[in-house]
């Protein structure tokens, strides 16, 4: 039997490495119907998945408490399988170019218990090349063994949207690649195991790995095109969202939507890509201006957000500003380069005190990577400003009544609040005293406007 046909009769086992956002679906699902180790070097995770907890809310505590996959920290068990699934994160330097580390570890670690016979199949977003050229010699160098003869690879791109519970691991067209025809049908097979629509058999592992980082480089340049249209409009005094839904009635206009481009995938997968075309003599230009211009977003909302409380006559040095949300993306926990990090740094730039609001954010990550400690909603008084920076669910069922309650109280018999009426009689400031600013867009404009709000918006 083949290698395929001994997974399925768990005969032989699957191995996924990194069990975060990506691998712990992964798992989960080849679980219902394979033998599967699931793999991570965080022994403190795996320790909360052995507990039923999913700190990634990708799969949800029932379905981690009920799953048949071995869950650990240590390496040796990876000599039980013989099918390897590496699905670590591949981050960015300070300096925009790809971080492989992760990559490298886990290439070591599958490597030093790599036996005969075995598939390893990559995950993690890379440029064209990684695969082969920088995968390949550290497995073949760790376990002895020659790639093609002893052990093959394979690459099939994570597609997950974390947060997105439509579009999930098992309902995505799979695109997978192998070395050769005998691996990628291999690999193709028991990634059919689990989907439940199309597996894409791409023409080569390199193949494979571009349209991998071009799918986030097109969306990126896409939100870019949505920014820019954004500064300008602001900048005319026409409403943004307006004009796009204007413009959405053309049967072919592509609905995007401006906004912070961060985590782990949109804001990082395009330097991969430009970081081989430098390599090959060629500079980006529409890539990397876009990624100039979402880079500069969190910057942008923090700058209006401040030539709106001088428009309300507020004081900035030492003013109070609440922003509800630090998350990449509505409804997920991972905050991991969050551009709402960029707000919050560009306001204490200016003195100004601010209180971030998450409930849904993994507070420990929070903490430990930005030096930010999260407050209820409950705690927000006596802001001058609120923004609203990420859609969570729990900030779309507000009420505009509900946000006033987390601004100032005037008491009419303070001299500063008496002060600040005079100058708003006096016409030096406008009328509205409650600054929001709403990233996403989720009020209507008209209706915060009529409520007393001095309002904004990309």
């Amino acid at each position: 039997m083949n290698l395929y046909e001994l997974i399925k009769s768990k005969e032989e086992k699957i191995s996924v490495i990194g069990l975060g956002y990506v691998g712990l679906p992964l798992a989960i699902s080849f679980a219902k119907v394979a033998d599967v180790i699931g793999f991570d070097i965080a022994e403190k995770k795996i320790q909360q998945y052995l507990n039923g907890k999913d700190i990634t809310k990708e799969v949800g505590d029932n379905a981690i408490k009920e799953t048949t996959a071995f869950f650990t920290w240590e390496e040796k068990h990876l000599l039980e399988a013989k099918f390897h699934i590496v699905a670590v994160p591949t981050p960015i330097n300070t300096d925009k170019t790809p971080d492989l580390k992760p990559v490298i570890g886990a290439c070591t670690i599958v490597g030093r218990n790599l036996v005969r016979d075995s598939i390893v199949v990559f995950e993690s977003t890379v440029y064209p090349g990684v695969t082969e050229d920088i995968c390949v010699p550290i497995l073949e160098k760790e376990s002895g063994l020659k790639c093609g003869s002893d052990f093959k690879v394979g690459y099939s791109p994570e597609r997950i949207n974390p947060g997105d519970r439509l579009h999930r691991l098992e309902t995505i067209v799979k695109i997978v690649s192998g070395m050769d025809e005998d691996s990628l049908e291999t690999i193709a097979k028991v990634y059919e195991m689990v989907i439940e629509v199309d597996v894409h058999r791409a023409s080569c592992i390199k193949v494979a790995e571009a349209a991998k980082v071009i799918e986030n480089s097109q969306r990126d340049i896409n939100i870019a095109f949505m920014n820019e249209l954004s500064i300008i409009f602001n900048k005319l005094g026409i409403d943004t969202k307006a004009v796009l839904e204007a413009a959405g009635t053309k049967w072919n206009f592509l609905k995007f939507s401006p906004g912070l481009v961060g985590g782990h995938c949109i804001g990082v997968d395009p330097y991969y890509l430009t970081y081989k075309a430098e390599e090959l003599g060629y500079h980006s230009q529409v890539i990397l201006s876009g990624r100039r211009i979402n880079d500069e977003m969190g910057k942008y909302v923090a700058e209006n957000t401040i030539k709106k409380m001088i428009q309300a006559n507020k004081q900035i040095k030492g003013a109070k500003v609440a922003v509800l949300g630090i998350t990449f993306k509505e409804n997920c926990p991972d905050s991991r380069n969050t551009k709402v990090v960029n707000i919050i740094q560009e306001l204490k730039e200016y003195g100004i005190k601010v209180q971030v609001v998450d409930p849904v954010a993994d507070v420990e990550e929070v903490e430990t990577e930005y030096g930010i400690h999260l407050c209820r909603i409950e705690e927000v008084k006596s802001v001058a400003a609120v923004i609203i920076a990420v859609a969570h669910d729990q900030f779309t069922t507000l009420k505009l009544e509900d946000i006033k309650n987390m601004y100032k109280v005037y008491n009419f018999n303070d001299a500063e609040t008496l002060k600040e009426i005079a100058a708003t009689v006096q016409g030096d400031c406008d009328h509205r005293k409650f600054v929001l600013v709403d990233v996403k867009g989720i009020f209507d404009r008209k209706e915060a406007e009529d409520t007393n709000y001095l309002y904004w918006r990309l």
